[in-house]
């Protein structure tokens, strides 16, 4: 079994919960996700099976989509739903739309956040939700993401109460942490915030339109018609930039070869996928930094051309 399952993760569960379930219903051990959602968080989590989970790190380091909702009036633990309250403070002045779209808009670009205590960062070998769980607080760095667009999904023109909550939906770089925009767009309004709930939309080449949920997988096992919505490891691969290996080629990079740069990819910094002619992944390159006007195999995909 190979390919990309496109998962619809229910809430209530971990990403790894979803692979140690994948496991016994796909009766496969080679079962990967493709970075980790928060447990209340849902939605679309690609599933890396066979030698798919080869490349998994490339749907982990592409952009995401994800529709939120921010709720100003109180800040909690998490950042989220699931937290304690930590500051309360009514909202006294009501905001029109003209203020709620100046301050999304404020995030557009590159900015800096700084981990919730309750994620997965390590600091000093240690994930900081462990420290958080102990009561520790530890000094966290700040890091730099980028938010491609940012969108109301709210039609009001004047927003009023003691709290307020607005849906958004905003796409942008691996790293970034919803629940603390949430925070950030609440401190830019002047009151505490969080993330009163979360999908995720999309995932690299992967929408939620594309997602099965466990029954249908489950479904799908039982009449042995589960090959035909594995989707193939190529899509993982669909930002990179393709050079294309005539067959002779290909039996030199299944073997790890050098090859060298052709002109067209002269200017390429980053990872770059060698296909065959069918159009299958056969291996990933980079610029060889010893040697110049080479490329270096970073991983082989398949030792076949198949």
């Amino acid at each position: 079994m190979e390919g990309i399952l496109p998962l619809y993760k229910p809430a209530g569960l971990t990403s790894h919960d979803c692979v140690f379930r994948l496991r016994k219903i796909l009766k496969t051990k080679k079962v990967g996700h493709t970075g980790t959602l928060d447990p209340d968080v849902t939605g679309v989590l690609p599933i890396c099976i066979g030698k798919a989970t080869k490349v998994a790190e490339y749907i982990t380091d592409a952009g995401k989509s994800y529709e939120g909702e921010v709720t100003i009036g109180y800040s909690t633990t998490t950042e989220d739903a699931s937290g304690e309250m930590v500051e309360e403070k009514k909202v006294a002045r009501s905001f029109s739309r003209k203020d709620i779209l100046e301050v999304l808009d404020s995030f557009l670009g590159e900015i800096e956040q700084t981990p919730p205590m309750y994620s997965a960062v390590k600091v000093a070998g240690t994930r900081l939700y462990e420290y958080a769980r102990k009561g520790i607080e530890v000094e966290r760095p700040t890091r730099k993401v980028t938010i491609y667009a940012i969108e109301l999904l709210d039609d009001r023109e004047e927003f009023t109460g003691e709290t307020i909550s607005f849906r958004f939906r905003v796409s942008c770089s691996k790293g970034t942490y919803i629940r603390t925009l949430a925070v950030m767009i609440g401190e830019s309004l002047g009151y505490p915030a969080h993330m009163s709930n979360l999908v995720r939309v999309q995932s690299a080449a992967f929408t939620i339109e594309d997602c099965l949920t466990f029954e249908e997988i489950e479904k799908l096992m039982e009449t042995g018609a589960i090959s035909t919505c594995l989707r193939p490891l190529e899509l993982a691969l669909s930002d990179l930039p393709k050079y294309i290996i005539n067959d002779k080629v290909a039996e030199k990079v299944k073997n790890g070869a050098l090859l060298p740069i052709p002109e067209f990819l002269k200017n390429s910094n980053g990872p770059i996928c060698a296909e065959n002619k069918e159009g299958k992944a056969l291996a990933i390159y980079s610029v060889h930094p010893d040697k110049p006007g080479l490329l270096k195999p970073v991983k082989v995909l398949r030792n076949d051309q198949g």
